[in-house]
């Protein structure tokens, strides 16, 4: 038996199925905390017509028919957002999902281009309220695979520890020396030029015509991911505003967000929000992302006017996108997220 074997092959299903009987253990246990913290598991359709409208996501296409032959197109969504704030519209408060999702132009270890998102919502919640849930769910996962620690590759976290809270500023200021919140004008737009020079003296190469986003994400990237959530995890916050198109401005500083990125390993885990509910921000944010995508791929999703109009009886809600693959794979040591899918679909 080799790696090279179909995951369908007896021997190489022998030798996965420990991990997928923990991917079980793990599910259970996540569905008792949130039966226990009162919230309804909800169960999405993955066809929508739009897949999401964040400018370097890119979604799987397809077609409806219906019985005069008429053609509607629809995507496979990248995340169940959509849908969810809906539900939260429609008068729900508490509610999670395990969603199958779909996202083209990615692969790897830490990466399928169909996955499990566990996806959850607090209305009238802070989004600090997602950063308690998270810690409670790295100490279930872990209890339920018998890890003392969360591994990926060489990297260990305690799953115990209470996570670190670092903000986006601070930790380029730690890793790069660089002072971000300069190159970010009072409305929240970004100094291009600013930011790529500041990126240069802290070592990194940018290109001419990178963005300020380009350049910040590299940042991201290069400086900063690789020493976050070692030893304990890191909740990275208070992103710019511009890098949050979901999430409200914070309300201290209107050049940055209520959003967070969960880290284990050196793995980017989750990514919450204190949820943006104005609808005409929110068109506006999109048709900015849309038109960038058009540019940058010579592609546009359509906006889900259904969506919007949702948004103006949403109540304040705080929610969270977190991969649960890669949790199990986190918790059980596995080599990739494929290792823990019952049928990856390769």
């Amino acid at each position: 038996m080799t790696q090279s074997d179909p995951w369908w092959t007896p021997a190489r299903h022998a030798d996965r199925r420990p991990l997928l009987l923990a991917r079980n253990r793990v599910q259970r246990a996540c569905r008792d905390w949130f039966d226990a913290e009162g919230f309804t598991e909800v169960d999405p359709n993955a066809m929508q017509i739009s897949p999401g409208n964040e400018a370097h996501l890119h979604a799987f296409a397809t077609e409806v028919r219906d019985d005069s032959g008429a053609v509607r197109p629809r995507y496979l969504h990248t995340s169940p957002e959509f849908a969810m704030k809906k539900l939260l519209a429609a008068g729900e408060t508490r509610i999670f999902a395990f969603a199958h999702v779909w996202r083209n132009r990615e692969g790897g270890p830490r990466h399928a281009n169909e996955f499990t998102m566990l996806e959850w919502y607090r209305a009238g919640a802070d989004y600090t309220a997602l950063m308690a849930d998270c810690a409670a769910l790295l100490r279930r996962a872990a209890a339920e695979t018998g890890a003392s620690a969360l591994r990926w590759r060489d990297a260990t976290c305690d799953p115990l520890a209470q996570p670190e809270r670092l903000g986006v500023a601070e930790a380029l200021a730690r890793y790069s020396g660089l002072d971000l919140m300069a190159t970010i004008r009072d409305d929240g737009t970004g100094d291009a030029a600013a930011l790529r020079a500041a990126a240069a003296a802290a070592g990194l190469r940018p290109a001419a015509d990178d963005t300020w986003s380009d350049v910040f994400s590299k940042l991201i990237v290069d400086k900063v991911e690789p020493h976050l959530g070692h030893g304990r995890a890191t909740i990275l916050d208070r992103y710019p505003v511009s890098e949050a198109a979901l999430a409200r401005r914070a309300p201290d500083d209107a050049r940055v967000a209520e959003r967070f990125e969960l880290y284990v390993c050196g793995v980017e885990l989750a990514n919450g929000f204190g949820e943006l509910t104005d609808p005409v921000e929110q068109r506006a944010r999109f048709t900015a992302d849309m038109d960038l995508k058009q540019r940058l791929y010579g592609e546009r999703y359509p906006l889900d006017e259904d969506f919007l109009a949702a948004l103006a009886i949403m109540p304040p809600a705080a929610g969270i996108a977190l991969g649960f693959d890669r949790l199990v794979m986190l918790a059980t040591g596995a080599p990739s997220v494929a290792s823990v899918q019952w049928a990856p679909s390769g």
